[in-house]
């Protein structure tokens, strides 16, 4: 049943507005008198396609007071009611969140203040054209459809134009359009279950927007102030921003960068067995691995010189698999793309929307790597037989499955990414983002690499040694995903010989390595398994601790940090609390989680979290001089005294 949105509730100020008093909506059968729709997405692109699609391509396109934005009229039914449909967008976000214009100004006030100032949210001057535009839209309308992208900053975006639409025509009835791609079957789906916008999941980016604006804001001006005076030659003219996102971010690279500065490698030695057979040189593995101590190391070696005669204990062979992919969410392709096509998370992602408006792939922001079981496949896969590059193996998809393998996480909104539609003449980033995408989906859905694994396990005078051997029997999956290896081994068949003399048996020294240095796909992983950001945010923390020279990038994807960042990270750690370190933030988002799950109240995790910083914020600015001396010594320069 269809619900309408009723009376408007006036909250406390910095709190999302609410709605109470829903009552259904009778639907009443087609009549002559057409309903006036007004329909909002995300973004122009996604306007434009959605409006083809529903229309067929007999979409009428006017102005807006926003040259970017336009308007698409047709005419539908909608649950069996003719509508004048009205399709136009917003650009990201259409309110801005800042304290009041008296302290927006660095100096205007004590940094600690802005823990407590009021804030305000209001249309930006670059945003009022398309304010305008929804206006006078609704003035018109006596239906309001959100069809903003389905997450959480996209129900945010929602309820900020259902404000804008409302408080000029206050009987607006307000329905959310739920999609996970742009296509026909898609978004015909999503206006037959025309549902209610989230206002939980908006609460919890009205709380992040806050705490961010805050805390960002208190830090940020805290820091370079002080720092600008202190240091001017090397920071006179530096912005040193702080987010409660881009420290831990920043702290990961800096904590790598020390374990490998401060590794002392240790010396080891290890027994290798080689066996030249039919001119195939099979090593054998020693299996205490290695020893830290010479002397024992040569006793052991000497020991196998003895009696140098390698004893066949068991030659074993058994099926050797190797799993093809599961289905792609958000933080794989970010991995795969900075991997595997040496791009960053920030370029990867701005492909990967472009596709999605455009209709070629499903909604790139995705935590779930789990088909749901009502999405048909098969037609997926038709699509791409018709693609030279690997329409052959899409069709040998469709003679065995489609067949994927269950990932374990599910956001119960979107489905894994994959392709909607033949792309034929993309290029640049978006091409090579678009194979990528393809490959994992067919090689997802299709049957894992099959070989055979023989493992041969010898004795020399009582010490044991092993080697394994790999034969491909099928390929499989790896046949269209390029960005995997499984290479043959060859190794002898051992099941006939009981004794052989190794050619040699040597003891060899080596050293323990340190760590390598962070790239951008191990930063992700990292942000992930520590809860930092979203897989919707991501990209843009890394980008902007580089953009801030926090970090930089070496090698082409080694990430290193900057001297400004590591200062910063052991000035706040000698503090005796770890800000680049992920648990403030890590909490901070399982908070805005249970707070989507209506488990949490938004305003006592704001209240919380405010608190909780602006302790933080008390003891910084007493140990101040610990960021100084911290800044001295890596950017070899004397704080001043101002």
């Amino acid at each position: 049943m269809l619900i309408s949105l009723g009376r408007r509730v006036v909250t406390p100020p910095g709190s999302r507005q609410s709605f109470v008093g829903l009552r259904p909506l009778t639907v009443h059968p087609a009549t002559t008198m057409p309903i006036k729709v007004l329909n909002v997405a995300e973004k122009n692109d996604a306007a434009k396609n959605i409006a083809a699609l529903i229309s067929h391509g007999q979409s009428l396109r006017r102005e807006g007071f926003s040259k970017f934005n336009k308007l698409y009229e047709f005419r539908c039914q909608v649950q069996g009611q003719n509508c004048d449909m009205t399709m136009t967008s917003v650009s990201g976000h259409l309110m801005g969140l800042d304290f009041g214009p008296h302290y927006r100004k660095w100096y205007s006030c004590q940094p600690s203040q802005l823990f407590d100032l009021p804030v305000e949210k209001k249309c930006p001057d670059n945003m009022l054209p398309i304010k305008r535009t929804l206006e006078r839209e609704a003035k018109k309308a006596q239906w309001l459809i959100i069809w903003t992208d389905c997450d959480r900053e996209g129900e945010n975006i929602g309820f900020e134009v259902i404000d804008v639409c409302r408080a000029v025509k206050p009987s607006l009835k307000i329905f959310r359009a739920t999609f996970s791609e742009i296509t026909l079957p898609s978004v015909t789906r999503a206006l037959e279950n025309l549902g209610q916008p989230n206002l939980r999941v908006s609460q919890a980016v009205d709380v992040r927007q806050e705490l961010d604006l805050r805390i960002g804001a208190a830090f940020t001006r805290f820091q370079t102030m002080r720092l600008q005076k202190k240091f001017p030659t090397k920071l006179a003219n530096k912005l040193l921003s702080y987010g409660s996102c881009q420290f831990p971010t920043m702290g990961f690279v800096v904590e790598r960068y020390k374990a490998i500065e401060n590794f002392v490698p240790e010396a080891f030695w290890k027994i290798r067995v080689f066996h030249k057979i039919d001119d195939v040189n099979v090593e054998f593995h020693w299996r205490r691995l290695r020893l830290f101590d010479e002397t024992a190391a040569q006793s052991y070696h000497d020991v196998c010189l003895e009696n140098p005669i390698a004893k066949v204990e068991d030659c074993k062979s058994k099926p050797k698999s190797k799993w093809r992919p599961l289905p792609m969410d958000t933080v794989e392709l970010e991995k795969l793309g900075a991997r595997k096509l040496k791009l960053s998370a920030k370029v990867v992602m701005q492909a990967a929307e472009k596709l999605y408006t455009q209709g070629f792939i499903s909604y790139p922001r995705t935590e779930t790597n789990i088909f749901p079981k009502e999405l048909n496949l098969r037609p997926l896969v038709e699509i791409q037989t018709r693609d030279q590059r690997w329409g052959d193996f899409a069709g040998g998809i469709l003679q065995h499955g489609p067949n994927p393998r269950p990932g374990k996480k599910s956001d119960q909104a979107h489905p894994p990414i994959h392709p909607t539609k033949l792309a034929a003449n993309l290029s640049g980033n978006e091409a090579r983002v678009y194979e990528l995408i393809v490959r994992h989906f067919l090689a997802c859905v299709s049957q894992d690499a099959l070989g055979k694994e023989t493992t041969v396990n010898i004795d020399i005078n009582g010490e044991k040694f092993i080697a394994h051997g790999l034969t491909v029997v099928q390929r499989n999956y790896l046949e269209i995903y390029i960005y995997d290896k499984w290479s043959d081994k060859e190794i002898p068949d051992y099941v006939q010989i009981h004794t052989f003399e190794p050619s040699q048996i040597d003891l060899t020294p080596g050293h323990t390595q340190p760590p390598n240095l962070l790239t951008e796909a191990d930063l992700i992983s990292l942000m992930d398994k520590h809860g930092i950001g979203t897989d919707a945010t991501h990209a843009e923390h890394i980008e902007t601790v580089k953009s801030r020279d926090y970090i930089g990038v070496q090698d082409r994807d080694k990430l290193v940090p900057g001297v400004i960042g590591i200062a910063l990270c052991d000035g706040y750690d000698a503090m005796g609390f770890e800000m680049s370190k992920p648990n403030l933030r890590a909490g901070l988002e399982a908070d805005l989680k249970s707070v989507c799950e209506g488990g949490r109240q938004p305003d006592v995790v704001l209240r919380e979290q405010i608190a909780k910083y602006k302790s933080l914020f008390q003891i910084a600015a007493q140990q101040v001089t610990k960021i100084d001396e911290a800044c001295a010594r890596y950017l070899n320069e004397v704080p001043q005294n101002q």
